[in-house]
């Protein structure tokens, strides 16, 4: 019986229909798996490895999670065996424009109608970084989108948040109501006594300068829970 083709680890040796650049050429670039798009922006791989099988190997140690992938720094990538620095910086601003993307698409929502209107126009300030965020979205009496605005940066378990911090350019954007919002880079979903606690503070501090707080919102991964969607403001 015939043996399968057994590719070898030059990517020359491929059927050129298998190739990632003429693949993408000839059927699209939706075709392509997210390792041959990889391949693709380093060229080749290392001695053992063709840039696709590199690729594979890297998205395998990341669990082939794009977010955990993007949360990789440079010198994390350059770990890899024929991934160096200049390669490893070609993944990094890849993986930023796809952020800047999910921004753009963001900024085309105007309004905010629903807990997944405001995840959408504020998940890609925080939905893969290392550490905690704290962020707001300031709304106008139509619940039209006025800014979204960092407001502190803490460590992997906790951010410390100051309402006078997010009062204030509520207040210079006159501003009518607000969405609260920051990661949990840990991964657990729900809330913890203190993320509780603040809602809470922060509400009653809007209720006494005209300011309502519809939301707070917990980012993790591509998830949220919406205090507003569990009856909890």
């Amino acid at each position: 019986m015939e043996k399968s083709k057994s590719y070898g680890s030059n990517l020359k040796s491929w059927d050129v229909s298998e190739r990632p650049r003429e693949k993408l050429l000839t059927n699209g670039v939706r075709t392509l798996s997210v390792a041959e798009l990889l391949a693709i922006l380093i060229g080749k791989g290392n001695r053992n490895e063709n840039a696709v099988m590199l690729c594979q190997r890297i998205l395998k140690s990341f669990d082939h999670d794009l977010i955990q992938l993007s949360k990789a720094s440079v010198s994390d990538l350059a770990s890899f065996k024929g991934i160096g620095e200049v390669k490893a910086i070609s993944i990094v601003a890849a993986l930023e424009l796809g952020k800047r993307r999910q921004r753009a698409d963001a900024s085309k929502i105007a309004k905010i109608t629903s807990s997944r209107d405001a995840y959408i126009a504020l998940k890609s300030h925080v939905e893969d970084l290392p550490h905690e965020e704290f962020w707001i979205l300031m709304l106008n009496r139509g619940n039209g989108i006025i800014q979204s605005k960092f407001i502190s940066k803490g460590g992997v378990s906790g951010t410390v948040v100051d309402p006078k911090l997010i009062f204030k350019p509520t207040l210079e954007k006159a501003a009518s109501g607000l969405i609260l919002c920051h990661n949990h880079p840990s991964g657990n979903l729900y809330p913890s006594l203190e993320d509780i606690k603040l809602t809470e503070k922060i509400s009653k501090a809007g209720e006494l300068l005209d300011i309502k707080v519809l939301d707070h919102l917990i980012i993790t991964g591509n998830s949220y829970y919406s205090f507003a969607d569990e009856g909890k403001i």
